[in-house]
């Protein structure tokens, strides 16, 4: 869905040429990632021609001004957490970058962040240890089997709720001959070691621009209190009071939180709401409590929110 969002936020100005993994290569999936202007990549080709037409082909798409997506982590999270970043493409753009030759190099963050990932569960799976993995393979497809029947179960009688809302930040644009000019480097005259670790240090200070507008949505800030309040079950009144509590730290931080309908109240019971009919979170009439052995969701969607907590 990273794809289309933002694909879809930047239609009316640019078209945006993607780097896709070969995980993409499914039918329908392909042909539609192929439609939004992606290209495969084989990440794990350790073929050095494959690898070097590969830099050219990014090199003169970054030198005919072309506007191209990277997923600095290069993977999906495991855990809701900012991963580190890669630096394969990055490398490829910035090694023969001369700021005096070349127009400046604007990279410009994006966050994203979802009330529900539709793989969050398999993602978990997949985080186990090595031994788990190949059984974790089939739990991944019946979960998705079983995903997919309850959904077109509960259409067909009428009960099925959206998955909550999914937001996309677009943070201040990084000016790359300024970066270059404040530290006074020029990448293609560094040895391959002394580039990487300067590429290393700007591929982090990208990371940082990006993880200072990762929005805050319902489902992340229920799941921090809950997460936060593991040894008692919670009244509805507590989690609106914590809830409103980190809202206005965020806010004193200039930190960006989405409220649906413009009202906080709402917020929070649809945070509530898509825990609850997920069967994450329980009310027994005492108060909201994890259900048992759901741990790791809630904490999976409350770490897309613990940098901001450092």
């Amino acid at each position: 869905m990273d794809y289309v969002l933002v694909s879809y936020f930047v239609a009316t100005r640019t078209a945006i040429s993607y780097a896709v993994g070969e995980w993409a290569k499914i039918w329908p999936l392909q042909t539609l990632i192929k439609s939004l202007g992606a290209y495969f990549v084989r990440r794990k080709s350790g073929n050095p021609l494959y690898r070097k037409v590969l830099e050219r082909y990014v090199q003169m798409a970054t030198e005919a001004g072309v506007t191209q997506a990277i997923f600095l982590e290069g993977k999906l999270s495991m855990d809701g957490k900012l991963c580190p970043p890669k630096m394969g493409l990055l490398d490829y753009i910035l090694r023969g970058y001369h700021p005096e030759n070349r127009k400046d190099l604007i990279f410009i963050p994006v966050a994203i962040n979802y009330d529900r990932t539709l793989e969050d569960r398999s993602l978990l799976l997949a985080s186990g240890d090595k031994e788990r993995k190949g059984a974790s393979i089939f739990k991944s497809l019946r979960i998705s089997l079983g995903f997919i029947s309850k959904v077109l179960l509960l259409r067909f009688l009428g009960k099925w709720y959206r998955f909550g809302y999914a937001c996309v930040n677009f943070g201040t644009p990084v000016s790359t001959r300024e970066y270059i000019k404040s530290l006074g480097l020029e990448f293609p005259a560094l040895e391959k070691e002394d580039r990487f670790r300067q590429i290393e240090d700007f591929a982090n200070h990208l990371m940082g621009k990006i993880a200072e507008v990762i929005p805050v949505l319902p489902v992340a800030l229920v799941s921090k209190v809950m997460i936060e309040n593991m040894d008692h079950p919670i009244s509805e009144f507590e989690i609106k009071a914590k809830i409103f509590e980190v809202t206005e730290t965020y806010k004193k931080q200039g930190i960006h939180i989405y409220i649906p309908r413009n009202d906080m109240d709402y917020a929070i019971q649809v945070g509530l709401r898509i825990l609850r009919l997920r069967r994450v979170i329980t009310d027994d009439g005492g108060g909201y409590q994890a259900a048992p052995g759901e741990e790791a969701i809630l904490k999976y969607y409350a770490n897309s929110l613990a940098h901001y907590d450092r």
